[in-house]
């Protein structure tokens, strides 16, 4: 097997299948051997660069143009290879500052220092994006920014691999495995099984974590590999991407070196919710566990945690989920508070009718009711728009709102929004804006023929 890969995801071994757990146990040993022969590689998973790509662009104000690039982790491709990983090979125990294991007869018990109930004052949520609710605390981008950087540039102490600590040369590394968490089930006839993907990182001496996770939603395999790349799979991918990082060390970083205001120069929610100090020497978040999410519109959802406790691992996945379920337009559990707009299905076509009249036209007939008109929209919009030559406007501030005219028709057919004397091409990603103030835009249907409709 050539060390420069790419290589099978199981060292070239098939994985067993019926076989006693001893010797599954024996398996995962020479799996989890070769993985550690060969290290961190070099592989590109997709998703990882879908990561990457949304946090450099998401973050390129606050970083100046500097890119965001994970380090080189070990890929856990199997279920069970961060189990194995989590206790030292010639020992039964493994004792850390953030956690205590112990192998047992069925399986492996692990213990975190931490082991929390409340919720109070742990969600932050970076500015930019979706609105912050009030009882979330909202961070600048620019603190977001640096709290990444901390959360990837761990102590090497934390990168300690339990498997190797009493090898002659123990290894640092950190871990990550791929999730696929069920989005929308399937249903036969109408919707096919759509699920997300969350790329879940932790430092070597937090495999625990991995362990449990995995335990609870499952390992989706090598991330590099296409069969397991999702966005190939349109069918079943609901497009949405989530990560999650865990970074104890967090804690110990201070207000002022990350970039928060002194108390005099903050703004009333930054001193409410604690984005100021007073005391050069005050922690973030008082020292105290918090969890840190980043998203957007475009279904990217990054979380870094800055504890090892297990609630909230799995809760993140779930909240990573629920995130990716009011975007996609399935129910879930817990949607009280989500942002909802209404919507409506024109099917293949829109094109100007009673929608979009003005609101005192069923008084006044369609015939009295003075209609709107593009010209209107332009005097209202002034210098906020430019106006193109094919007549119709593009915002200035968001280069993806498209303001057409009055007469504007919409078609999936042609892929054309066409007017008297010009047209604009029809595209996902775009808001069409009518001169009434109605939006439209193009969506994906939610069932197993995947027709776009407006």
């Amino acid at each position: 097997m050539s060390l420069a890969g790419p290589w099978p995801a199981s060292g070239g071994l098939p994985e067993p299948t019926g076989v006693k757990r001893k010797e599954r146990e024996q398996w995962l040993q020479v799996v989890v051997e070769e993985k550690l022969e060969v290290g961190a590689a070099d592989l590109v998973a997709p998703v990882d660069v879908r990561i990457e790509t949304f946090l450099s662009e998401h973050l390129a104000e606050v970083r100046g143009g500097k890119l965001v690039k994970f380090p080189k982790m070990l890929s856990l491709d199997r279920y069970g290879m961060a189990r194995k990983l989590s206790l030292p090979r010639d020992s039964d125990t493994y004792t850390s500052p953030l956690i205590k294991s112990f192998r047992c007869h069925n399986g492996v018990l692990h213990n975190p220092v931490h082991d929390k109930r409340t919720t109070a004052g742990v969600f932050h949520v970076a500015e930019g994006g979706y609105p912050i609710a009030d009882d979330k605390k909202a961070v600048p981008l620019a603190v977001f920014s640096k709290l990444l950087d901390a959360a990837l540039t761990p102590k090497q102490a934390d990168l300690e691999l339990p498997f190797t600590m009493n090898d002659d040369s123990p290894q640092n590394a950190w871990v990550k495995v791929l999730l696929r968490p069920l989005v929308c089930p399937e249903v036969p006839g109408f919707a096919s099984e759509k699920r997300m993907e969350v790329r879940f990182m932790a430092p070597g001496s937090m495999v625990a974590n991995v362990d449990f996770v995995e335990s609870v939603f499952g390992n989706a395999g090598e991330a590099s590999f296409p069969e397991n790349n999702a966005a190939l799979d349109v069918e079943h991918w609901s497009g949405h991407t989530g990560c999650i990082i865990l970074a104890p060390q967090l804690l110990f970083l201070l207000k002022r070196d990350v970039g928060l205001p002194h108390w005099d120069e903050a703004t009333e929610r930054q001193r409410c919710d604690g984005m100021a100090w007073k005391d050069a020497q005050e922690h973030y978040n008082d020292g105290s566990a918090f969890k840190i999410c980043v998203r957007s519109s475009s279904g990217v959802f990054v979380t870094l945690i800055a504890d090892n406790y297990f609630g909230y691992c799995k809760k993140e996945v779930k909240t990573q989920l629920s995130f990716a379920c009011n975007l996609f337009g399935t129910e879930e559990e817990h949607a009280g508070g989500a942002l909802a707009f209404a919507s409506i299905s024109w099917g293949s076509t829109f094109h100007e009718d009673h929608r979009v009249w003005r609101p005192n036209h069923h008084f006044e007939g369609r015939a009295l009711a003075k209609p709107y008109v593009f010209s209107e929209a332009l005097h209202l919009l002034q210098d906020e728009v430019c106006l193109c030559p094919e007549g119709y406007a593009v915002d200035l501030e968001f280069s993806d709102i498209i303001y057409v005219p009055e007469d504007a028709i919409a078609s999936t057919a042609t892929g054309r929004v066409s007017w008297k004397g010009g047209e604009v091409s029809l595209v996902p990603g775009f808001v069409y804006i009518h001169p009434s103030g109605y939006q439209f835009s193009l969506k994906k249907r939610l069932d197993k023929r995947n027709t776009a409709r407006p």
